[in-house]
C-alpha cells in the first residue's frame, strides 16, 4: 500500500510531551484500581504527582527556555514550543484535577481503615494537645517567620519548597505588611499526632495546616488578616558547557546554579486572596509562568510518606525474589556457573543480590586482576560501589566509568567518584557530549595461566532499590567475543578509541541505529518476498522519527508489528495506508516496565528459533541512538533466547490485566477481558514461574490455553507455542 505522504506531521506523529502526560495519567488511574490494596493505590497517586513535578522541572522548563530565547524550532509533530506549552497547560490542569479528586476518594477510604488525615478543625482536644506538644518540641524551633519589607527582602525558597504567605496588621494601627512562613526541611509532611494499637488507628495533620493553626503565635502584636498556602517548582535542567576544562568543578557549579533555577510553576491553594496571589507572582517573577490554584492538597507526591509503618494487609503481599538456582548448584560460585553457561537474570523476579555477589566475589577473588564498571544511577548506600572500593583497596585494577550527567543523581555520583578515587580506582567521567547510559561490568580473571573475561550486560541501572520494582534483564556470560567487545566499549569511552570491528555487541552512537534499521529492512524484504515477517519490541519510549518512519514502511510492506511501549509513543498505530499492521500497548502495574527487547522474525512468524533477538539499554529515541553510549545485546544461548522470546515477550503480549491499547486517535484504552477469557497478568506470571536460564533443571511452563487461542485468533498468521520447554542438557 502506498505511503500517505499527504498526512501532516501532526497526523503522522504524536507529540512527545502530550504522550508522556498520557502515560502519567495511566499511572494515576492505577490509583482507581480497586483490585490493588489501598496503600498501593495511594502509592500510584504519589508517583504520578512526583512524575509531574519532574516533568515541569525538566521538560516544561526546557520549552519555557526556548520561548524566552525566541527559539521556534518545532517538535516532531510540527508544534512550536509556545503551542506545546498551551496544550500542556490544558492537559496538566485536567490531570491535576483528577489527582485531587482521587485523593479525596482515597482520603475517605484511608479514614475508614484508621489512617486519618485530619484538618485542624476536625481534631479532638486530646489530638490538639498532642499536635501542640509536637509543634513546640520538633517544629517551632526550626521556623523563621519572615516579615517582608525593604530591610527584610524576599528570601530564596528552594525547589519544591512550600509554606504560608500572610498579610499582617497591627492591632489599633492602620499598618499592613506581608510575611512568609516557610515549611522547614527534613520535617515529615504528615505529623503523626495519635496512634491507637487497640483500635488500629493513626491520625495525622499536614505540616502546612499546623503552621497555619499556630501562625498567630509567631507574630505577636499582629493579627493575621489573610493567609494562603503555596508551593514552587524550579527549573532543574542542566546545560553542560562542552568547553569546560574541569568537568567535576563545572558540575559542582551547575548543581549550585540549579538550586536557584527560575520558578516555572507557582501552585497555590484555592481561596488565596488576589492581593497575596499578586504578591507571590511579583516576588517570584512568575508573571509568564504556570500559575496553578488547586482546591486540595499541594504536593501530592508526599503522600508516599503515609505508607510506611501501616498495616501490612493494606499493601501488596511481600515478594521474595528468587536467586538463580544455577549459581546455587555451583555452591554460590558465580564464575563457575557463568563459565558453564550464559545466565539471563530477570529483575525484580530474580534477586539483584546476584549482581552484588558477582562483584563482591570478584573483589575478594585473588585470581581476579581487573574490574571495569559503568555507573549511571546507583543507590545512596550502594553495595556495588562498596565492592569496587574493596577491590581497589586490595590492589586490583578497577576502572569506574561514572556518568556525571545522570539527571538528579549528579551529586551522588560525584560523591561515589571521590570515594572510588581515594580507594585507588581509576575514575573516568565519559564523554562531555555523550552520556554513558550502557549498563556494563567486565571482570578479568586469571585461569590456568590465561586471562578470561566475565561480562555482565543489562538494561537496568546498578541500583539495588530500583531493582526491586523495575523489570530489567541482565546477561552474565563468559563468552570471549562478548568480553572482547565490552573491553572495546570501555576503551572507546576512556580513550576515544572508536572500535573498528565488533563481534557481538552493537553500540550507540556507532552502529546500534544501523543494526535496528537493518533488521527492520530485512523484515520488509521478507514480507515483499511473500514470507512471514514480524517484529516484537518492548521499550520505555518510542520517539525517533527515522525509526518510526521505518516501522511505517514495514507496516505498509505487510510486516506484523507488536510494540509494548510503557511511556512515550510518538508512533500513530492503526492508520490505514500508514500503520494498519502496527499494534501498540502499554503495561502499567505493580512493577515498572524498564527492559528493552527487540525480536525480528527472520523469515518466520514469531516466536521461532531462527529469530534475531536482542535486549538493550537504549530506548528508541534520538538521544539514545545519537547522543548516548548504549548497548544492543544479541541473545545467543538457546535457553536465553527462549526465555526472552517465548517467555518474557509472549507473556507481555498476552497480558490483559495491566495493559492499555493505544488507538489511532492517541487515546489509551484499558484492555478489557473478553467473556470467558482468563485474566492474565505478566507480573503475576513472572512472580509465580521461575525463569528458564537461571534454572539448572528441566522445566516446562505453560500459558492458559484460552489466552493462546485468543492470541492465535487475533493474529491468524502466527503460530504461538502453547508450551515452553527447556532442557539444560540439550542446550549445553
Amino acid at each position: 500500500m502506498s505511503k500517505p505522504n499527504n498526512l501532516s506531521l501532526e497526523n503522522r506523529y504524536f507529540n512527545r510531551e502530550i504522550s508522556w502526560l498520557a502515560f502519567n495519567t495511566r499511572v494515576m488511574e492505577e490509583a482507581t484500581n480497586t483490585g490493588y490494596p489501598l496503600l498501593e493505590r495511594l502509592r500510584f497517586l504519589s508517583i504520578s504527582a512526583n512524575n509531574l513535578d519532574e516533568f515541569y522541572m525538566v521538560r516544561v522548563a526546557g520549552l519555557r527556555t526556548q520561548v524566552i530565547a525566541g527559539v521556534g524550532a518545532p517538535s516532531l509533530d510540527g508544534q512550536s514550543p509556545d503551542e506545546q506549552l498551551r496544550k500542556i497547560r490544558k492537559q496538566t490542569k485536567k490531570l491535576i484535577n483528577e489527582q485531587q479528586d482521587q485523593w479525596k476518594i482515597l482520603r475517605k477510604e484511608l479514614f475508614d481503615e484508621g489512617i486519618k488525615v485530619k484538618q485542624t478543625d476536625e481534631l479532638t482536644q486530646k489530638e490538639l494537645k498532642s499536635l501542640k506538644n509536637i509543634y513546640d518540641a520538633e517544629i517551632m524551633p526550626l521556623l523563621t517567620p519572615l516579615a517582608i519589607d525593604p530591610a527584610h527582602p524576599f528570601p530564596f525558597i528552594p525547589n519544591l519548597g512550600f509554606g504560608l504567605v500572610l498579610s499582617l496588621g497591627r492591632k489599633k494601627k492602620r499598618e499592613s505588611r506581608k510575611a512568609l512562613l516557610i515549611a522547614p526541611a527534613h520535617v515529615p509532611r504528615f505529623i503523626h499526632i495519635d496512634h491507637s494499637r487497640k483500635q488500629q488507628t493513626n491520625s495525622y495533620v499536614l505540616l502546612e495546616d499546623a503552621l497555619e493553626y499556630f501562625a498567630k503565635d509567631l507574630f505577636p502584636g499582629f493579627e493575621i488578616k489573610e493567609c494562603g498556602q503555596f508551593r514552587i517548582t524550579r527549573d532543574s535542567d542542566i546545560a553542560v558547557d562542552e568547553e569546560a576544562e574541569d568537568l567535576v568543578r563545572h558540575f559542582e557549579f551547575l548543581l549550585k546554579k540549579r538550586r536557584r533555577g527560575r520558578v516555572i510553576r507557582l501552585s497555590m491553594k484555592a481561596g488565596i486572596s488576589e492581593g497575596l496571589k499578586s504578591f507571590l507572582i511579583e516576588s517570584f517573577e512568575a508573571w509568564d509562568e504556570e500559575i496553578l490554584e488547586t482546591n486540595g492538597q499541594l504536593g501530592l507526591g508526599d503522600l508516599g510518606q503515609l505508607i510506611s509503618g501501616q498495616r501490612k494487609e493494606l499493601t501488596f503481599d511481600p515478594y521474595e525474589a528468587r536467586f538463580p538456582e544455577r549459581i546455587r548448584e555451583h555452591d554460590g560460585d558465580c564464575f563457575a556457573a557463568i563459565a558453564q553457561k550464559d545466565i539471563l537474570v530477570h529483575h525484580p523476579y530474580e534477586e539483584f543480590d546476584v549482581v552484588v555477589q558477582f562483584l563482591q566475589q570478584a573483589a575478594l577473588d585473588p585470581n581476579v586482576v581487573a574490574i571495569k564498571q559503568t555507573l549511571y544511577r546507583t543507590s545512596e548506600d550502594s553495595p556495588i560501589v562498596k565492592a569496587l572500593i574493596e577491590a581497589a583497596e586490595r590492589g586490583k585494577n578497577v576502572t569506574a566509568l561514572v556518568e556525571l550527567k545522570a539527571r538528579f543523581d549528579e551529586e551522588t555520583n560525584l560523591r561515589w567518584a571521590r570515594d572510588l578515587e581515594m580507594a585507588g580506582a581509576s575514575v573516568v567521567y565519559g564523554f562531555i557530549d555523550y552520556k554513558t547510559h550502557a549498563k556494563v561490568s567486565l571482570v578479568v580473571r586469571r585461569e590456568a595461566g590465561k586471562l578470561r573475561t566475565y561480562t555482565h550486560l543489562g538494561t537496568g541501572n546498578y541500583h539495588a532499590e530500583n531493582a526491586k520494582v523495575y523489570t530489567d534483564l541482565a546477561l552474565f556470560t563468559a563468552k570471549p567475543s562478548f568480553g572482547r567487545d565490552t573491553g572495546l566499549l570501555f576503551n572507546y569511552v576512556t580513550s576515544y578509541a572508536k572500535p573498528k570491528k565488533l563481534e557481538k555487541l552493537n553500540i550507540a552512537p556507532i552502529n546500534l541505529r544501523e543494526t535496528l534499521e537493518k533488521r527492520i529492512d530485512e523484515e520488509i524484504a521478507h514480507a515483499k518476498d511473500g514470507k512471514p515477517a514480524a517484529i516484537w519490541a518492548k521499550m520505555n519510549a518510542l520517539v525517533d522519527p527515522l525509526i518510526i518512519d521505518k516501522l511505517y514502511e514495514a507496516s505498509q510492506a505487510g510486516v506484523e508489528i507488536d510494540l509494548v511501549v510503557r511511556g512515550i509513543c510518538c508512533l500513530r498505530p492503526g492508520v490505514s495506508g500508514l500503520s494498519e499492521n502496527i499494534r501498540v500497548k502499554s503495561i502499567v502495574g505493580r512493577f515498572l516496565e524498564h527492559s528493552r527487547i527487540a525480536c525480528f522474525g527472520n523469515g518466520a512468524a514469531l516466536p521461532n528459533k531462527y529469530a534475531h533477538i536482542y535486549f538493550s539499554s537504549a530506548d528508541w529515541m534520538p538521544r539514545n541512538l545519537n547522543r548516548r553510549v548504549e548497548t544492543l545485546v544479541p541473545a545467543v544461548d538457546p535457553t536465553v533466547r527462549r526465555q526472552i522470546q517465548d517467555q518474557i515477550m509472549t507473556a507481555n503480549l498476552l497480558d490483559n490485566t495491566n495493559s492499555w491499547d493505544l488507538n489511532a486517535d492517541g487515546k489509551y484504552v484499558r484492555r478489557e477481558i473478553a467473556e470467558g477469557e482468563t485474566p492474565f497478568s505478566a507480573h503475576s506470571y513472572f512472580m509465580e514461574n521461575p525463569s528458564l536460564s537461571g534454572r539448572g533443571k528441566s522445566l516446562k511452563l505453560s500459558f492458559p490455553d484460552e489466552l493462546m487461542k485468543v492470541q492465535e485468533r487475533d493474529r491468524p498468521e502466527r503460530k504461538i507455542e502453547q508450551k515452553i520447554e527447556q532442557n539444560s542438557d540439550a542446550d549445553g
